[in-house]
């Protein structure tokens, strides 16, 4: 039978030494330790790149705000429950942040801007926390401190939908080179029995919900409306997975705001010399790298994509008189920009270090009639095995897959 707890990556995360909490830290407060800064660095990277290719410029911002600022933005007054409280700085009070818009907000309204300029595309992995009650938190999926694939694109109304859609692209192409399927999508719009939750702007409601559904539509997405889960300045699309026991989560969103750049007073100037209001296009990605771990933890049961495991090759020395040639190995595979390790007679028999890195994309073993002809006797994570080739082979194979950032681990000479 089944057992989703085998995928729990609660527990996979810290069997495969990925991650890890300390009560002197607090709950929701985890640690990544190396193989797991491997993966988070990686996946940053990645994101980093695609973003860089879709035309997004990055930026860094401050995680402490003044209160004023989330005043302004409107976070005090329907947020302030998930914030933490302020901290008194002299005769000042400042916040941990709780969202990175209103940080770019003031990065947009800190230059003039022309039309000529639009859309502007500003994107930044940056931390932000959220005042969550223990019982919510949760391995990775609930944390209080989050690190944010977040994006703000600045442009017209005219191109507010494109923008949107383009997100939407770009989520559905990191999704396929991640290995994540989406649950299903969701038009996230505000409750009646909201209470102060939500904006008081009917105006605005509908008009960012016509946007909405005029991208999902033209992407030919099937969606489903709910009603209560909006953001409390507006709707947005939700990218929803599940876990292996079922439970959805959001992973990623996109959202059309037309609330923040009238709090912020932004502005461009037009072809015809005058002032007009951007509208702000929310998107993240990939969401929280935290969740999105999490969620290729157990997507991937622990054997990630070759291109995101963090080690991709583990070379196995069959005696100690080998270890040598196995070590010019590693070097040569370090140089080429792989994630290689040595697994050497002293760490067990070979059949235990075979067994210890089965998670491991490529194993390249090594014996007496490999290291006299610069060969390796390659095995894959999948079960099969090629059989000897030249290294210099063998590391060409395993850059190119690693590169192509596919599923296939090996393909045909």
């Amino acid at each position: 039978m089944y057992d989703h707890r085998m995928y729990d990556h609660r527990r996979l995360g810290r069997e495969l030494d990925l991650f890890d909490t300390d009560p002197l830290m607090g709950a929701g407060l985890p640690y990544w330790l190396p193989d797991g800064a491997v993966v988070r660095h990686t996946l940053e990277e990645y994101i980093r790149e695609a973003e860089r290719a879709a035309g997004y410029r990055h930026v860094y911002s401050p995680v402490l705000g003044k209160r004023e600022l989330y005043e302004m933005s409107g976070h005090w007054s329907h947020y302030s429950d998930d914030m933490f409280p302020p901290m008194a700085l002299g005769a000042e009070e400042v916040v941990l942040r709780p969202s990175l818009c209103p940080h770019h907000a003031l990065i947009y309204r800190s230059r003039s801007h022309s039309y000529r300029e639009l859309p502007l595309r500003m994107a930044e992995l940056g931390g932000m926390y959220r005042s969550e009650l223990s019982g919510v938190l949760g391995g990775l999926t609930r944390v209080r401190a989050i690190q944010l694939n977040d994006a703000h694109i600045f442009c017209t109304l005219e191109q507010a939908v494109q923008e949107a859609r383009a997100a939407l692209e770009l989520i559905a192409r990191a999704y396929a080179d991640l290995g994540i399927r989406a649950a299903r999508y969701r038009l996230s719009l505000p409750g009646e029995d909201g209470k102060g939750k939500y904006v008081a702007d009917p105006e605005l409601w509908r008009r960012a919900t016509a946007l909405l559904r005029e991208v999902l539509d033209g992407s030919g997405i099937a969606y489903e409306a709910v009603e209560g889960e909006a953001a409390f300045y507006g709707p947005k699309i939700d990218v929803q997975i599940t876990d292996p026991a079922g439970r959805e989560a959001t992973l990623s969103t996109v959202q059309i705001d037309f609330h923040q750049p009238e709090r912020f007073d932004l502005h461009y100037i037009g072809a015809d010399g005058a002032k007009h209001r951007p509208v702000m296009v929310h998107r993240s990605i990939i969401g929280s790298v935290e969740r999105a771990v999490a969620h290729l933890i157990e997507e991937h049961g622990g054997a990630f994509p070759a291109w995101l495991a963090p080690v991709q090759l583990v070379v196995l020395p069959v005696a100690q008189a080998q270890v040598e040639q196995g070590e010019e190995v590693v070097r040569r595979a370090l140089a080429r920009g792989l994630r290689a390790e040595l697994a050497a007679p002293g760490d067990g028999t070979l059949g235990a270090r075979i067994r210890a890195a089965r998670l491991v994309p490529y194993q390249a073993v090594i014996g007496e009639r490999e290291a006299d002809g610069d060969l390796a006797a390659v095995r894959l994570r999948d079960g099969r095995r090629p059989g000897a080739v030249p290294v210099a082979e063998l590391l060409r194979r395993v850059g190119a897959c690693v590169e192509e950032r596919g599923a296939e681990l090996w393909r045909a000479a």
